[in-house]
């Protein structure tokens, strides 16, 4: 059971017709992306040609503060703003859609690219599966 998932089953008051999986796997790649598009933006500042990676770094480090704020946003449930959650949900599809694209450019040259875009694609079929589950 992860942390998101164990917190969930103790939160004391109900959270309503939400997917519960969708959900814990939602704030998990949210989390693990935000993580993941941070490394790989220090591994680019790292690289010889640097120059060439400057879009690449700034897309991830985006990418990284929108994910970060929408698996904190997934992770409070009192008071909750339907609208103001699937706005974080969509805004975080179109970072890591546009992050994945950018890091694909640059995954021959170099593997954390890679890794990053396919973080990225995990968490945005995530989101977008919340998105579905939402109504």
């Amino acid at each position: 059971m992860t942390h998101a998932e164990e917190m969930l089953r103790t939160y004391p008051a109900g959270l309503g017709d939400v997917d519960r999986a969708a959900l814990v796997r939602c704030i998990g790649e949210c989390l693990d992306c935000s993580q993941t598009c941070t490394a790989c933006a220090d591994a680019c500042l790292s690289e010889a040609g640097v120059l060439g990676l400057v879009k690449c770094v700034r897309t991830c480090l985006d990418c990284a503060d929108i994910c970060d704020a929408t698996g904190r946003v997934l992770s409070r449930h009192t008071g909750y703003d339907a609208n103001l959650t699937r706005a974080a949900l969509h805004a975080c599809v179109t970072a890591c859609r546009s992050c994945a694209d950018e890091c694909e450019r640059h995954a021959q040259m170099h593997e954390h690219c890679l890794v990053c875009a396919q973080a990225c694609r995990r968490c945005e079929q995530a989101c977008q599966e919340l998105i579905s589950s939402l109504g």
